[in-house]
């Protein structure tokens, strides 16, 4: 099977019919996540920073938006602001990769363990509150 530069660009999206019932679950309950923190473990990701993207996305966006690479200035996070604002899962419009990034730019010129600690009681509340942006 082939796949095409535009369907390495494909995000999950709402009701996606690549998505089973298990992942579903998975996607709501946020387990699938769960792997990362190994990733957080052995230090290549943090708990909280800009959310990594696969490489196509990355080289895409860059195109569009002036010193987006800047996001790598810091390790990639399970969560980031932008998460703990509502921009998670499918981005729709061009202008919700823009708000995230701006996001992201935020947090890394803002860190803090307070402003840390802040984002991921954000995100626990989301979790165990039931995300309408996970599928």
């Amino acid at each position: 099977m082939t796949v095409s530069k535009q369907d390495d660009l494909k995000q999950a999206t709402r009701n996606d019919p690549r998505v089973t019932r298990v992942g579903r679950i998975l996607r709501k309950t946020s387990i699938d996540e769960l792997p990362q923190v190994f990733n957080v473990i052995y230090g290549n990701m943090s708990l909280v920073g800009p959310r990594p993207l696969i490489l196509s996305q990355n080289e895409e966006n860059a195109k569009f938006i002036e010193g987006y690479e800047n996001r790598h200035l810091v390790k990639p996070g399970i969560t980031g602001l932008a998460q703990a604002k509502g921009y998670r899962g499918e981005t729709e419009l061009p202008n919700s990769v823009y708000f995230r990034y701006k996001l992201d730019m935020y947090y890394i010129k803002n860190w803090s363990v307070l402003f840390d600690l802040k984002l991921i009681w954000i995100t626990a509340k989301t979790i165990f509150s039931g995300d309408e942006n996970a599928y």
